[in-house]
């Protein structure tokens, strides 16, 4: 088993926490885990990026280099775009549809999404309804975890077993309400 994932939003948006959701996940698994984390600016709105590598052998660097990712998983659509020469051709992006708009001029939405559609195999989530239904827009970021699952090549009873850990000292309506978030995101996949 081998996996590079790229993480990639802006800050506040959850990154980092996806990120070690799937890190517990694999490490619980025994396998190897190495990640890497760029953050834009100090404050919400700035790029982070973080590199994952996954894997049954050992690990040699943290960083995916170009052409390696297997998955982009992209809490903002122009994200997806920045990342897209670490893709594999083989790879495939999964996106949040909706927009983080902290710069001006921000690109057309419709455009933006056409353009991702053409670059590469693609799943865009509207994650932003699937979090409402899950109980908080918080639960953005694991409804796109969810969303993603598939391609994380860990199976769901994993990574559901590595929500409950993380989330563990917030409680069980926090719990709750991200179990329901992932599974809100895995089912749109399913769709």
């Amino acid at each position: 088993m081998h996996k590079n994932i790229i993480i990639a939003g802006v800050g506040g948006q959850g990154i980092l926490t996806i990120a070690s959701i799937i890190d517990l996940a694999a490490m619980n698994l025994g396998l190897n885990v190495k990640q890497a984390e760029v953050h834009g600016m100090s404050q919400r709105g700035g790029a982070v990026e973080s590199h994952l590598r996954i894997s049954s052998e050992e690990i040699f660097s943290d960083l995916i280099p170009l052409g390696k990712a297997d998955l982009i998983l992209s809490i903002e659509p122009m994200e997806a775009l920045r990342y897209l020469p670490f893709l594999s051709p083989a790879g495939i992006i999964v996106t949040a549809t909706e927009p983080y708009k902290n710069i001006p001029g921000y690109p057309d939405e419709e455009q933006l999404i056409e353009t991702i559609r053409k670059s590469a195999a693609h799943l865009p989530v509207e994650a932003a309804s699937l979090a409402g239904k899950a109980g908080s827009p918080k639960t953005f970021n694991v409804v796109m975890l969810g969303a993603a699952s598939p391609y994380l090549g860990i199976e769901e009873k994993e990574l559901e077993k590595a929500i409950g850990l993380f989330f563990e000292r917030k409680g069980e309506e926090i719990i709750d309400m991200n179990m329901k978030a992932f599974r809100l995101g895995k089912e749109y996949v399913s769709e």
